[in-house]
């Protein structure tokens, strides 16, 4: 049997790019040393060693390099993505009270709330000092710019995710935010070090926005239908957490008077009972809400796919579309 034909493409990728990867990894664990705060790499190295894909930085790697880039910056601006989503993972758990990431206890559970924001700090600071030494302003804007649209689009969503009035519009504004701006400054930075054209530059961003977009409307609808073992996730913990996820947003668009109802008592006031996750799962179906959802997701999907035609000829480019499409089935 062919593996590389069974091979998942971030697998392929990672295997493909396993140098760079190396010396990423060894760049992370060299700038999450803390001489006098040892808690720092304690808490960094439960996340990061917890066997995440490194999806984000693989995607600066793989930009810069299907852009003929030889030189050694790439792996700085890849570790830097990597702390950035590392340190919004640190606040998003204390925000959301989670208690488990990637299969593991999360670090706010194993030590405590303060360690898990303060080592974020750190962590969001250490970004900045890599993003500075490829000497490229238009690097450090790209991704300090995306560090404040996280920030943002984490703010947005704690107005938005439990008023019914939020449509789908500030829902995508949200996930922008939280999700698509890593993976387009990832992708576009690999194209900036590497000295693409603008058109080059824009397109790579124009495959990271889709291409997080319909990462986040899967994992929304996962929620819903998605198999518990393979997602690390309940079903209806958005429900349960009264996120207010596509899904939900469509349906809320169709419901009559009694429907509108239930979701204001179980979203907006939290007054959830038994049976409500299935009475949920039942309206989502009567409107029709996950296929809509999954069409959503297939068309960003098919956008990222559409804006690697303008970048060169490469595996790596075959590599980009597959993963694009690989993101959508994992909804089946």
């Amino acid at each position: 049997m062919n593996t590389e034909a069974v091979l998942k493409p971030h697998d392929r990728m990672a295997a493909y790019l396993a140098g760079d990867m190396d010396a990423v990894g060894l760049l992370i664990r060299e700038r999450m040393a803390s001489k006098h705060a040892p808690r720092i790499p304690e808490v960094t190295a439960h996340l990061v060693e917890a066997g995440g894909k490194r999806l984000r930085p693989m995607l600066t790697l793989a930009a810069a390099r299907m852009c003929g880039y030889d030189g050694p910056y790439h792996v700085h601006l890849a570790a830097t993505v990597e702390f950035i989503h590392t340190a919004t993972l640190l606040h998003d758990d204390v925000v959301d009270e989670s208690e488990q990431r990637r299969g593991r206890p999360t670090a706010n559970l194993l030590w405590d709330n303060q360690s898990s924001v303060l080592v974020g700090d750190y962590l969001f600071a250490r970004s900045f000092q890599l993003m500075t030494e490829p000497g490229s302003m238009r690097v450090m804007r790209i991704l300090s710019n995306a560090a404040a649209t996280i920030a943002e689009g984490e703010v947005l969503q704690l107005t938005a995710a439990r008023n019914l009035a939020t449509d789908e519009d500030v829902y995508l504004q949200v996930v922008r935010g939280k999700t698509a701006a890593l993976f387009s400054a990832a992708t576009e930075v690999g194209g900036v070090i590497a000295g693409a054209d603008d058109t080059l530059v824009q397109a790579l961003f124009d495959y990271g926005d889709a291409l997080g977009i319909a990462f986040q409307i899967v994992d929304d609808l996962l929620d819903y239908q998605g198999d518990s073992g393979a997602t690390g996730k309940n079903v209806g913990d958005d429900f349960r957490e009264r996120k207010l996820t596509l899904p939900v947003i469509k349906a809320v668009a169709k419901a009559d008077a009694e429907e509108r109802a239930f979701w204001v008592r179980t979203i907006e006031k939290g007054r959830q009972e038994d049976g409500d996750l299935d009475h949920a799962l039942a309206l989502l179906h009567k409107h029709g809400t996950l296929a809509a959802t999954q069409a959503d997701a297939l068309a960003w999907a098919e956008k990222a796919k559409t804006a690697l035609d303008v970048l060169p000829a490469h595996e790596v480019n075959d590599m980009l579309r597959d993963l694009a499409g690989y993101v959508v089935a994992r909804i089946n």
